[in-house]
């Protein structure tokens, strides 16, 4: 029998993909034939031609970087019942919790993350929760004590009858999280009784969210005198301590709202897990440290077990810098689950996971700047002195022999009294520790991007270290989708405006690849997720191509007597077929689909292409950098709060107008076609291929045809409309415009 100390904690699966190789290669080799078949024919038609030829070979070089990326996809299968054979001690773990705004991001969102995390099933004394507030509320501190005084009977409720889901929001919905065995009358009495509880926790914090505070900011609540939201001091307050260090008692749950001045930049996201990375590092010091969004609860109980057989199973560190788990929605499934379905599992198999912000398991020590190569020198000081270290992570002594404790690889406390720490915590929490330093430079979560999260996992791939996945089933954790329309347009604009803020950066992948630790197929990767914004031009000039030229009488797809036309249609076909498999297979239906696809052209055309003018207004530094905070779900009854029955919401932001616009030229261009108003053409003229063009573009754009004829938040406003009507026509204009020019150069 196999001596069980010697069983791995985890094994890499490599995923057969036979077929999916072989379409995704079918699906290029037609597209080349498309571009080759463009090339030949290219001098015997017009304008119309030359553009659909310069988006396709963008569709084509796209193409290349998804089949790089996914080519090899791989998944770890963790065994975390070894855990307690093989290692004697399981670390200590540093918990992250960030939010912004209690409006935007309710508290009691925040307050379900935290009892989730709180309640996980890990030793409570090798935890402690950071709460990092950048709103400075006291309504979120209001609502985190309240939470604290509620966890001392949920945590034991979760650990005593081993709840599945451990979020209480999501708990008391969902059956499947009650366990089978629990049908005692003990276990009724208790359920009843815990649901009374939260029940009543959501009462306070609802009446404190309506009227806040009407007898004033009083006992604990006096800090929040006076301050603003970018104008006050930091405050630190433990909230409540594990200070007997029970394994099966509450963890520590600390309160951060860090220091901030007008004349003093934040670095929004990026600088609260600064902040949280140092104060904790001031107070616990854990080597690991889990970051999630305030939305982002724990779903599957385990998943802290189950991350440290990757993160202490590898027998090289190098392999494993962090751990990250998909981030996925409970309300929307469909949404990022293809992605890490079928591109995410795939990088995984060159480099590693990207980072996604939250969902992640960091160590200390990589945080903190060290390479893998330096990794040898555990056990001795990694900075030659004193000096150099305070050089680079500040002039907190407290915090400076904390760090010199991380990067030598200990895993013990230090220090081991919360209390006897607060003054170094309130230290390296203000708004003016990090100058002179490296923070956010050369370590840390890096600055220069409001995407904060795919810049610091980019700067530690290109230090050399791989990094894990770990996707169990049920999933580790699920958050709320963006309600509606605009919130959804928001988040997108902010990803598009970071990624493209990174690729016109020094920290441009190709760079890492030529100078770093990159490797090759992980820099393609990385630039398939930074050219998104990029990818707005070519589809927008696509979207109008059939419109413009039903609108001149002239043609960019063969005729359907010319053979050419099959290259076009098995293009079409064999693509969205394949899309059409991938969501099936991941078990959702054709009408998932079609919205899945209609939604990831209205991104690209509004959400995408107003990140490309941001990033290029920021380039000319026409622009100041500004985190957009996103709108999490409205209500905890599990739908996400999104009350909009699935449709499409509206209101006055621009970024609708582009879809606006092509939507009224494609109308206008139908008209013209089927009212024979056509102008005389020199050439071949618009045939079915472009009518069926124009209707399809119309279909997809459905929410913003209906949102026309529609009012409220279901419709589009009328100051857009009218916006979009002026540009339309200019369109039209410009077309007949050139098209007359086109006559005249043919006449010559």
């Amino acid at each position: 029998m196999a001596n069980p100390v010697s069983l791995p904690l985890f094994q890499k699966v490599f995923i057969k993909n036979t077929t999916q190789r072989a379409v995704d290669v079918t699906i290029l080799l037609l597209l080349l034939c498309l571009l080759t078949y463009r090339l030949l024919t290219l001098k015997d038609n017009g304008l119309a031609w030359f553009l659909a030829f310069l988006c396709e070979s963008w569709f084509t070089f796209n193409w290349v970087l998804v089949i790089c990326s996914r080519w090899t996809p791989m998944l770890y299968q963790t065994y975390p019942e070894r855990l307690q054979q093989q290692v004697k001690e399981l670390p200590p773990v540093d918990m992250f919790v960030t939010t912004a705004d209690p409006v935007l991001e309710q508290p009691i969102l925040t307050v379900n993350t935290v009892l989730s995390l709180l309640a996980v099933d890990y030793p409570a004394n090798k935890l402690a929760c950071y709460v990092s507030d950048d709103a400075c509320s006291p309504l979120i501190f209001y609502s985190l004590v309240e939470a604290s005084k509620f966890a001392n009977l949920w945590v034991p409720f979760c650990k005593k009858y081993n709840v599945q889901v451990r979020a209480p929001f999501r708990c008391f919905l969902d059956d499947r999280s009650v366990p089978s065995s629990a049908n005692s009358g003990e276990f009724q009495q208790e359920w009843k009784k815990m649901k009374d509880e939260y029940e009543q926790l959501c009462r306070k914090i609802e009446n404190a969210t309506q009227q806040p505070f009407p007898f004033g900011l009083t006992g604990e609540l006096v800090v929040f005198s006076n301050t603003e939201l970018r104008n006050h001091p930091e405050i630190v307050k433990v909230l409540w301590e594990n200070k007997e260090g029970l394994p099966d008692a509450v963890p520590h749950l600390i309160y951060i709202s860090r220091e901030k001045r007008p004349e003093h930049q934040h670095h929004y996201k990026a600088g609260a897990m600064n902040v949280l990375t140092r104060v904790s590092g001031s107070m616990t010091n854990a080597p690991f440290m889990l970051n999630v969004d305030c939305d982002m609860f724990v779903n599957n109980a385990q998943i802290f077990r189950q991350a440290m057989c990757l993160l202490l199973g590898s027998k090289n560190e190098r392999d494993c810098g962090f751990v990250q788990s998909p981030q996925l929605f409970y309300d929307r499934p469909e949404q990022l689950l293809i992605l890490h379905e079928y591109v995410g599992k795939g990088i995984v198999g060159i480099q590693g996971a990207f980072y996604q912000g939250t969902g992640c398991f960091h160590r200390r020590k990589v945080i903190y700047g060290l390479r893998p190569d330096e990794v040898e020198v555990q056990g001795r000081d990694v900075y030659s002195d004193e000096n150099e270290l305070q050089r680079d992570f500040g002039i907190s002594r407290e915090f400076m022999k904390s760090a010199a404790h991380a990067l030598k690889g200990k895993t013990d406390y230090y220090p081991s009294n919360l209390w006897e720490s607060l003054e170094a915590a309130h230290q390296v929490a203000g708004c003016g520790y990090e100058y002179g330093t490296s923070w956010g430079i050369k370590f840390g979560w890096m600055y220069g991007s409001t995407t904060e999260d795919i810049l610091t996992g980019l700067t530690i791939h290109n230090r050399g270290w791989r990094t894990g996945y770990c996707s169990p089933d049920p999933p580790a954790f699920l958050g709320c989708a963006p309600p509606g329309g605009p919130a959804t347009m928001t988040q997108q604009k902010r990803w598009a405006t970071g990624l493209l803020e990174i690729l016109f950066s020094k920290h441009n992948p190709i760079f890492g690849t030529l100078k770093g630790k990159l490797q090759f197929r992980q820099c393609l990767a990385y630039l398939w997720i930074f050219l998104w914004g990029l990818r707005s031009i070519p589809e927008l000039c696509y979207a109008l191509l059939p419109a413009y030229c039903l609108i001149t009488n002239s043609n960019f797809l063969p005729s359907i007597q010319e053979p050419g036309i099959y290259i076009f249609v098995a293009s079409f076909v064999s693509y969205n077929l394949y899309t059409l498999s991938e969501i099936i297979r991941t078990g959702f239906s054709i009408k998932a689909w079609w919205i899945t696809q209609c939604m990831a052209r209205i991104i690209t055309l509004s959400a995408w292409l107003f990140g490309v003018i941001n990033a290029v207004l920021k380039l000319l530094r026409l622009l100041e950098t500004e985190f957009e905070v996103t709108r999490k779900g409205q209500s905890t009854s599990g739908d996400g709060g999104d009350d909009d029955d699935g449709q499409f919401v509206f209101d006055e932001s621009p970024v609708f107008v582009p879809i606006t616009v092509v939507v009224m030229v494609h109308l206008t261009a139908l008209a013209i076609s089927l009212f024979r108003l056509l102008p005389q053409s020199s050439g071949q003229g618009s045939g079915l291929g472009e009518l069926f063009g124009s209707v399809f573009v119309l279909v997809s754009f459905w929410p913003f045809v209906q949102g026309l004829f529609r009012k409220g938040k279901y419709g589009i406003p009328l100051f857009t409309i009218f916006k979009s009507a002026a540009l339309a026509l200019l369109f039209i204009h410009l077309c007949k415009e050139v098209q007359n020019i086109c006559v005249i150069v043919d006449m010559k």
